[in-house]
């Protein structure tokens, strides 16, 4: 069977184009992590950190293993996403600015179909003792559907995303669709460590509803 390469395989989900579209996005599995605070903050890189940990151990466990689960590929590593908002207190006096000290997200990473939830806990179990942190606690394996979104690909600084929102809210605005809350995910296709601002591939999506 061939390796499953979500750039090649899965491009609706992962390879939009720099125009918004409208997509319904299915279940998939997650393993995925809370928390709060500016993602400049060394904390943040530490829950990043703790979910590749684990995605890799899930990968490399079921390469390593003789007996495979049903429907088992080999597979790329899927990309880190987050979904981002405003604690309570910064929603509720929203003007149009916000205090990046003042965001929540869940950053999660997907997992192929073939990962069960018995595996992701032996998984946790083998990296507390390969790579102890206290933030493993904290991961947990979801199905999260999306369901009707406007996406689009955002290139540049992360700094400059609201007026690729602009320009997402336009669009749902014209196919009468609205959008549902201020939270948005975000696929990051580039590495932020490695990358020039200016150069930065990411996936913007919010959900919407028909009017």
């Amino acid at each position: 069977m061939k390796k499953q390469e979500w750039r090649k395989h899965e491009k609706e989900y992962y390879m939009p184009k720099s125009k918004p579209m409208q997509i319904d996005i299915p279940p998939f599995k997650y393993i995925t992590i809370a928390g709060e605070g500016s993602p400049a903050s060394e904390s943040f890189s530490n829950f990043i950190g703790v979910l590749y940990s684990v995605a890799y151990a899930i990968k490399m466990n079921l390469k390593r293993n003789s007996v495979k689960p049903t429907g088992y590929c080999d597979y790329t590593v899927y990309p880190l996403e987050g979904v981002w908002d405003l604690n309570e207190e910064a929603r509720q006096n929203y003007d149009g600015t916000f205090n990046k000290d003042d965001l929540v997200f869940k950053l999660m990473i997907r997992q192929p179909g073939f990962v069960k939830a018995t595996f992701f806990k032996e998984m946790i179990r083998i990296t507390k003792v390969k790579k102890p942190n206290e933030l493993l606690d904290y991961v947990q394996f979801k199905e999260i559907k999306d369901g009707l979104c406007v996406q689009m690909l955002h290139m540049g600084s992360y700094d400059d995303e609201p007026q690729s929102f602009a320009i997402m809210e336009e669009f749902a605005s014209k196919e009468n669709l609205q959008r549902t809350s201020k939270a948005h995910r975000e696929i990051y296709l580039s590495d932020f460590r490695k990358v020039p601002s200016d150069k930065l591939k990411t996936v913007l999506r919010f959900k919407v509803q028909n009017l």
